[in-house]
Formats: structure tokens, sequence, C-alpha cells
């Protein structure tokens, strides 16, 4: 069996921070110039450099460091499952990318049983304090407050989902021991490991913000200085915590000292104090819901319904798509972008409309995804035009609610991790602290989430209700899409992506570009963005995106050539395993 090394990973490559107020850098320079000692890592990043996506037999991990793919693969190849290799990947990627995920976050976590063929979809997402009411993002006369004034300090901190996420993922479907899970994390949290141009870049960039707390920024901005690439970051108390967690378990951030610490840290705010109490903490738990499928060219398309959007969105851009001969069109015909782009602009109108977490507001899923009223929106597609306006539908619905539209912003700070094991098991988990280094908040060495500000600050429009307004235990709305393709009831496909709201748009062109074009998973992943929210169209820059503007502008839509960092992790199923990583940014697929 081939021994699996944690080395330190040096990024010789340059790179330019972020543009966007979001944990986004120039697509050029993330994940450029990787060298390690490993030489499963160096192999990994020669064939993502090629465009090959990596190839296995019986097992494989996608994540977006190398240093948490390493430590995914030594679980997987020791025999552990997929939601083993799960918490070891997802304890580094704490460390070594805090700006995007960590324990103080949340997520959702898709999971195929390769034993009873089962598929469960379990919500990890944070919860609104019970304190909270809709208001909380308000002036006192009711003015929306600053994105950025509600984003740095306590007022934006949800209940932490992802540890207890963790705890429940391999409680189910886990082998290896718990403890064992850890040792990676925390041997580079005492010895250090070299910050990156990413990191770097980002720490730069978030500067201002980071300096707010001291904590915090002692720890991005030691002395006061950003942290530079190639230098070594240690973090005892992170490691202090991975003890603790690996040996009393995920109870620890509900119950006791640490939680003390984390609604002490919270209360405190910074000059901008939250709501968050013990009881908030005590009562969080894990749930399962069903996952939310729809069937596209012959596979079964599954992911995570609300409070997440992501699944219901693809499935209804996939489903809109169905009666569309996007093969005969291929990635290059302005016509298929077209109906991707208004596909995606009606699921976006529908999103904003009914939307929100299902448990607190009653939303149409299985009216969203029927038939039947796919067919009749897919024919607003059959024009030769850019549809000139675009407004929710009216899907079939057991309530008589009216609701109001909302568009609230959705920060890309977040991450995506694909496993499949020996045992045929399937994850697929996006995870999250929301903004690039959430609140900015740090406490017990990781950073806590500013998730609350995924609510819409609006609570009424028009003396309508928004359905993703603020309230007590509710969860916020989200794009994440894990999500895993099945053909006759067996994986075929497994992906999921960073990117805040454009998550939607990044997936469901991965899953055209593989199912309908033919593309390989890596060559699907590097296929230029093209995506459509709210009716202007995005191009990724620098691509042959470019080349379709004067098409696209010539059938009536706005053009937004910008950067667009996605973080597309897949992995496909068929003979051998295959996997692709985004060149993005600094992620590696390893397998055996």
């Amino acid at each position: 069996m081939q021994k699996w090394l944690v080395c330190c990973v040096v990024m010789l490559a340059g790179m330019a921070p972020a543009q966007e107020a979001a944990d986004e850098v120039a697509p050029e320079a993330a994940g450029a110039g990787l060298v390690s000692g490993s030489a499963a890592v160096m192999e990994a990043q020669a064939r993502k450099a090629r465009g090959v996506p990596m190839e296995a037999d019986e097992w494989m991990v996608v994540a977006a460091h190398p240093l948490a793919s390493e430590a995914g693969a030594r679980v997987l190849a020791e025999g552990g499952t997929a939601a083993d290799a799960m918490v070891a990947v997802q304890v580094v990627l704490g460390l070594v990318e805090p700006q995007s995920s960590g324990l103080g976050g949340g997520g959702f976590l898709v999971w195929y049983d390769g034993l009873s063929g089962k598929l469960t979809t379990l919500d990890g997402r944070e919860a609104a304090p019970l304190e909270a009411n809709p208001r909380l993002f308000q002036e006192a006369d009711g003015t929306p407050l600053g994105f950025f004034e509600a984003i740095v300090g306590g007022r934006s901190v949800g209940v932490p989902g992802l540890p207890a996420l963790m705890a429940e993922a391999h409680g189910r479907w886990g082998r290896a021991p718990w403890e064992s899970l850890f040792a990676e994390a925390i041997t580079l949290a005492e010895e250090g490991f070299v910050v990156t141009p990413r990191l770097e870049g980002l720490v730069e960039w978030s500067a201002e913000w980071l300096a707010e707390h001291p904590v915090t920024s002692g720890y991005f901005l030691p002395g006061g200085v950003p942290l530079a690439a190639g230098d070594r970051l240690r973090n005892p108390e992170y490691a202090a915590t991975l003890r603790r967690m690996a040996q009393e378990g995920a109870g620890i951030f509900y119950h006791g000292p640490l939680a003390e610490d984390i609604v002490r840290t919270v209360r405190e705010g910074h000059g901008n104090a939250g709501l968050l109490s013990l009881l908030d903490l005590s009562i969080y738990r894990v749930r399962e819901r069903a996952p939310v499928c729809i069937d596209y060219r012959e596979h079964a398309v599954c992911g995570m319904g609300p409070p997440s959007s992501g699944g219901l969105a693809v499935g209804q851009i996939l489903g809109l798509l169905e009666p569309f001969d996007l093969a005969s069109m291929g990635p290059d015909d302005v016509e298929a972008w077209r109906l991707i782009g208004d596909a995606s602009r009606l699921a976006f109108a529908d999103r904003g409309r009914y939307v929100a977490d299902s448990d607190h507001v009653p939303v149409p899923v299985e009216g969203l995804l029927a038939r039947r009223y796919l067919v009749e929106r897919a024919a607003l597609l059959r024009g030769d035009d850019a549809l000139p306006e675009v407004s929710p539908g009216r899907p079939e619905f057991d309530h008589s609610l009216n609701l109001a539209d909302d568009l609230t912003p959705e920060r890309p700070g977040t991450t995506h991790i694909s496993i499949i094991d020996r045992y045929g098991n399937a994850l697929s988990m996006t995870s999250t602290i929301e903004m690039a280094f959430g609140s900015h908040l740090m406490v017990n060495g990781f950073l806590l989430n500013n998730q609350l500000t995924d609510f819409s600050f609006r609570s009424h429009v028009d003396g309508m209700p928004v359905a993703n307004r603020v309230a007590p235990a509710k969860r916020p709305r989200s794009s994440m899409a894990p999500t895993i393709v099945l053909k006759d009831d067996v994986p075929v496909l497994v992906l999921g992506s960073p990117g805040g709201s454009r998550i939607i748009g990044y997936v469901a062109k991965t899953i055209i570009a593989h199912l309908d074009w033919g593309l390989d998973v890596q060559a699907a992943i590097n296929l230029p963005h093209l995506v459509n929210r709210f009716g202007p169209y995005d191009l990724e820059a620098a691509t042959e995106a470019e080349a379709l503007a004067p098409a696209l502008s010539a059938m009536g839509y706005e053009i937004n050539e910008t950067d667009m960092t996605s973080g597309l992790h897949a992995i496909s199923v068929g003979g051998m395993l295959k996997g692709g990583a985004d060149p993005r940014r600094e992620g590696i697929a390893l397998g055996e």
C-alpha cells in the first residue's frame, strides 16, 4: 500500500488579490507552481496543469489544498470510508484555508451508501440565535445596514454547524477511530505550514477588517504586518482545540468551556455585538433532509434541498434545458449559452421568491421541479434573443402565501470536498464560513462565520414578507450545491464548488459539459464560465468566453467580463475513477 506523507507545500508563483469583495483571486495565479516532497502531489499538479484528470481504481479524494487531499488520501489508503476521510480533510482545510471554511462554520453533505444504495442529505447549516428577529440587520428606522457594517463582529455569527455535521457523518458511516482522523491537522498546526500566495493575497485584501479584532489581527497580521507567502504559520490554539475534539468529540463546541468562549467572543463582538447564547449552542442539531432530484438525460441529478437553493436551482436549470438538444450545439455555440443563461435567470427568479428554510417557511419543492411546470416555463426559451424580463413562476403549491422577491447578496468564502471510497460510498460536501474570513472573529484558533448575512436584510417589500427574512433558530438560504449524479441508481459524477450564488451556474455548467458535451471531468471544470443570475451575463475574463460577448450582446444581454474563481472538485465513475480539480485554485485530486 502506498504511504501517504503530509509535507509542506511551497507556492512559487505570484498571485494578485481579489477584485471583488469576496474570496476570489486571479485565476491564472490560484494554485500555480505547487511543489511538494510527495510524488503523488507532484503528479496531481502536473496532470492538472496539462488538463488531464487523475485516474484511480479504488478510491479518490479531491479537496481545495494539497495538504488536505493528502490527509484524506492517507485515511482512504488505510481502509477508511469517505466519511472518515472527510473529517481528516476538513480539519486540515480549517487550518490551511481558514478564509473559506472551518469549525466555526457550517455545511451541506450529500451521501450515497455503497451497500444500501440509499442517498442521504445532511443539513449542517448555521442557525440564527433565539434572540434574533427580522430587524437584526436594520437601523432603528428600518433602513438595511451596509453589508460590511453587518459582517465584521458578532452580529453576523450563527450557531456553527460543521462540528456537529462531521460527527454525525462519522457516526453514521465512519469506520476509522474518530481520534485517528486529526493527526495531520494537529501536526501541521503545531509545526506550521507554509503560507501560499493565495492566502497572502486574501489576508492583504482583508487586512483592514482583520485588524479590528485583536486575536484575529495577532494571527493574520503579526506585528501589524500581513502574512506573506513562504511564511511558516503555526496555530497552537487550533491544535489544542483539535486535541480536545479528538478526545471528547464535537460536543465541546456546544457545551462547556469552548462553547462559553464562543459565546463570549460573539457577545463582545468588538463594536458589533451578537446575540448567540449557550442555549443556542446546546439545542443545535444536524437535520436529515429529503434529497432533491431531477431526471436529466437518463440520469438522476441529486442535491440538497432547502435551506439550500442549490439543489433546486441546478435541478430547475437542467429541467428547463431538457427539451433542447444542447449536445448538437456544443460549448462554443452562442445559442447554447442563450438557453443556459435564460434558464438560469428563470431559476433565480423562483429562488428569490420561494426558497428559504423549509422549517420556517413553506417551500413548493415538488412544484418547482414538476415536469409540467418546467415544460411550461421552458416554452419561454423558444426564441432567438434574451428574455426581456424574467419573473417568478407560479408552481403548484399547497399553501396560499404571498411573498416578496429577495436578492440577498451571497459571498463566496466556501470550499468543496468530493470523495469516493473503496466500498462504493460517495460523498459530496460543501462547507463555508460565508465571507472570506467570516465574521473576522477568531476564538481558540478558528474563525467564526458571518452566515447570518445570508438572510435578507429586508423583512418585507411593499408590505409582503420576504421568505428568507431573519427569524429565531432559522437557517439562512444558501446557494451551496453539493451534487451526486446517478445512472441506474449508481453514482457516475460527484461534484460541487464554492463561489457564492454563482455556485449554481458553476455546477450546472459542469454537469452539462460532462453529460451533453462529453467532456471528461477536468475538461468540464476547465471550461470557461458564463453565468447569468439576475440579467447581466457574467463572462470569465481572459478566457475563450470573451469571444461570445459580441453575439450575446446582440441578443440583448448586458455583458460583464470578470474573474470567476470557482473551486470545482469532481469525480466521475465509469470503468475507473477520474478526478478533476479547478485550475483557478490550488486544490488537487489524489487516488489509488
